[in-house]
C-alpha cells in the first residue's frame, strides 16, 4: 500500500484546523500545506499571498515559520515568527517587544494571540538555536519561563535542547 501525500489526505476531505479563518485563506492555507510535500516555492507562495491579504491572521505565520524551519531557511523563518510575535502582541495589547512583555498569572489561559505570542517565542528560541545563536535563545527562553511558568506552551522541551547545547556546544 502506497503512503498518502498530504494533497491525496486534503483531496479526501481532511483539512487541517486552522481555527476560524475566512474562507479564502483557509483554502490558502490548505493548498499551501498540499502543495509543501511536492512544490516548496508554491507552498511558500501560497503562504504569502494569504498574508498579503490578511496579515492580521496568525495562522499564517506559524504556516511561514513551520516550512521554512523544516527547510532550514532560518533567516525566513525567523522574520516570519518575528512579525508573528508582532501581530499576536498587537492583538492582545502587549508591547510589539516581547522582553518588555508582563503577563498576569492567567492571561495566557485566554488563549487566541496571548498562546500564539507564548508558543512563537518557543518557536523562536528553537529557530535562534538551529541558527547556532544560544545567546538569544537563551534570552527568550528565560523571558518565555518567566511568562509560562506552568509551561503549559512547552518551552521545557526547547529548554532541554538548549541545555544540551549549551553543555556541549553547537
Amino acid at each position: 500500500m502506497m503512503p498518502l501525500k498530504m494533497a491525496d489526505l486534503l483531496a479526501e476531505g481532511d483539512l487541517i484546523d486552522f481555527g476560524p479563518l475566512p474562507e479564502a485563506i483557509n483554502d490558502l492555507l490548505q493548498r499551501g500545506v498540499a502543495a509543501y510535500y511536492d512544490d516548496r516555492p508554491t507552498a511558500d507562495g501560497l503562504f504569502r499571498q494569504a498574508l498579503a491579504q490578511a496579515p492580521e491572521q496568525l495562522p499564517i505565520y506559524y504556516c511561514l515559520y513551520k516550512i521554512h524551519t523544516y527547510q532550514r531557511n532560518l533567516e525566513q523563518a525567523r522574520d516570519a515568527a518575528l512579525a508573528g510575535i508582532r501581530e499576536a502582541a498587537r492583538q492582545a495589547n502587549l508591547p510589539p517587544d516581547w522582553r518588555d512583555w508582563r503577563l498576569g498569572e492567567n492571561d495566557w489561559n485566554a488563549g487566541g494571540a496571548t498562546r500564539f505570542a507564548l508558543y512563537t517565542i518557543k518557536a523562536l528560541a528553537f529557530i535562534e538555536l538551529r541558527r547556532e545563536n544560544l545567546a538569544e535563545a537563551r534570552a527568550l527562553l528565560d523571558r518565555l519561563a518567566g511568562l509560562d511558568p506552568a509551561d503549559e506552551v512547552g518551552g521545557s522541551v526547547v529548554n532541554a535542547m538548549a541545555l544540551r547545547l549549551e553543555a556541549t556546544g553547537p
